[in-house]
């Protein structure tokens, strides 16, 4: 079976290599500003150039630093490298050839991979002077695109069909080449459809949490690899990373997210977009793994994301980082749990990891709770068990009266899973009290061992369809 041809856009930064990215991917992926550095993580999407399928490797601006961010974005740039088919290397047309281009090629002379070189920025007749400078590159003829506006892209399609001519695809593909992993498949994916758990399909997971708080950290922990950079400075990450991973033979999409602070405090474009990316990856979640400082929990910020995280129908693991550092252990474990269930009451039962990067301390147990959750938020329950567990749970508690008229519940059915979703008739639907509606999710969940996993519940009015019809 062929494989789609890896295509990895490298350059020095504020080229328009995530404008091209987005350009092929067909739809807006990768954060695009002004500024340099924007892009930090090397990200992967399907993409289409003419009539050919690719898989896209957007890359961090290549800086030859010798310490700081900058050389984990070189590493990660370096990476994509290797498991391209196919270089675009990208250069700024209006600035012409810098001697930062000129050191970038040699890596990849170095590199061993087929090179294309487009100049970029070349609208009009703006980029003239740059595309007679890149001749003297040596890496054959340049070719004059324009990402932002589409130019240049058949001239850079036919040589791209050049250059594959002698790329052998049939070969096994590169680490991480799996197309399962590609961004922009989300759209494709709709986490809420009532639908059969297919074991064959990715389990996707969001990795979400405030600032610095060890998300890419855990990570590449996870998966056993430098995959994300990690490091001391706080909003590293800015994309949401989609990054495929295989465990106990279940294929695993895990999305590293940028932190969440306060709506207040976000004053940065760039940070906007970097939330709104990272709200796009709880959607398509199915399970979120909210990591939380344990030396300062639940904060508000922390009970907001959780609180999205509900409002989205998501399973939620809490996950409690740097638990080396807690004393007492314990007990402190005890207090977290009824803080955590005090604030977030409908999300009863959520696992709770403590997790240490330094030890490696629970990281093992996390994807088993991972799985469990899963089985529950896909959970169904048989009518008949429903409406027995109804029966019971109305003779201890029957629903009150208001304005002197008892509320009847009639029936009970679960109309989907993903999370599980119940619809209860009653007489009176419209003045049920939520105190009421409250004690039913809470047997729901105790009854049917629903931990953790958002339960919906609507209430409406109407007659009993399994009741024997009077005869007339």
């Amino acid at each position: 079976m062929r494989r789609l041809p890896a295509l990895a856009i490298v350059g020095r930064p504020n080229v328009g290599k995530s404008t091209l990215f987005n350009r092929l991917a067909g739809k807006p992926l990768a954060i695009v500003d002004d500024r340099p550095g924007i892009t930090r993580d090397r990200r992967e999407a399907r993409g289409r150039l003419g009539d050919l399928d690719l898989r896209l490797i957007d890359t961090a601006g290549y800086e030859d630093a010798a310490t700081g961010i900058e050389v984990r974005m070189r590493a990660q740039t370096e990476r994509a490298l290797q498991d391209a088919d196919v270089c675009i290397f990208l250069i700024d047309g209006r600035e012409g050839v810098t001697a930062l281009d000129l050191r970038f090629a040699d890596v990849l002379r170095k590199a061993g991979r087929p090179v294309i070189l487009a100049v970029n920025k070349c609208e009009g007749a703006r980029g003239d002077a740059g595309i007679n400078e890149a001749w003297s590159m040596g890496l054959g003829e340049p070719v004059p695109v324009s990402a932002a506006h589409g130019e240049g892209m058949s001239d850079l399609f036919q040589r791209l069909i050049a250059v594959l001519a002698d790329v052998n695809l049939d070969t096994a593909p590169a680490p991480g080449a799996d197309a399962g992993a590609l961004a922009g498949e989300d759209e494709a994916f709709d986490p809420d459809a009532e639908s059969e758990p297919d074991d064959s399909a990715p389990l996707r997971i969001a990795v979400v949490g405030r600032p610095n708080v060890g998300k890419s950290t855990l990570v590449n922990a996870l998966i056993g690899e430098e995959r994300v950079i990690t490091g001391p400075e706080s909003g590293l990450t800015r994309d949401a990373i989609a990054v495929e991973w295989e465990w106990e033979g279940r294929r695993v999409r895990l999305h590293d997210t940028a932190g969440l602070r306060k709506r207040g405090k976000v004053d940065d474009r760039i940070e906007r977009m970097s939330a709104a990316d990272t709200l796009r990856a709880i959607k398509f979640a199915e399970i979120v793994l909210l990591l939380v400082d344990a030396e300062r929990p639940f904060e508000k910020q922390d009970l907001t994301i959780a609180d999205r995280v509900e409002t989205e129908g998501r399973g939620l693991i809490v996950v409690l980082t740097k638990w080396d550092l807690v004393t007492d252990k314990q007990a402190r474990l005890a207090e977290m749990r009824e803080a955590f269930e005090h604030h977030l009451p409908q999300v009863k039962g959520a696992p709770l990891i403590p997790v240490s990067a330094v030890t490696g301390r629970g990281l093992d147990q996390i994807m088993p709770a991972v799985a469990a959750l899963h089985r529950n938020w896909c959970a169904k329950v048989k009518t008949r068990d429903l409406n027995d567990w109804l029966g019971e749970m109305t003779q201890r508690h029957p629903p009150p009266a208001v304005d002197g008229r008892r509320v009847k519940a009639r029936y009970m059915a679960q109309t989907k899973a993903r999370p599980p979703t119940f619809v209860l008739m009653a007489s009176r639907a419209s003045h049920l009290p939520e105190s009421y509606k409250r004690y039913l999710v809470n047997g729901l969940r105790e009854a049917f061992d629903l931990p953790g996993v958002p339960i919906r519940l609507i209430v409406k009015a109407g007659a009993n369809p399994y009741a024997k019809k009077s005869k007339h």
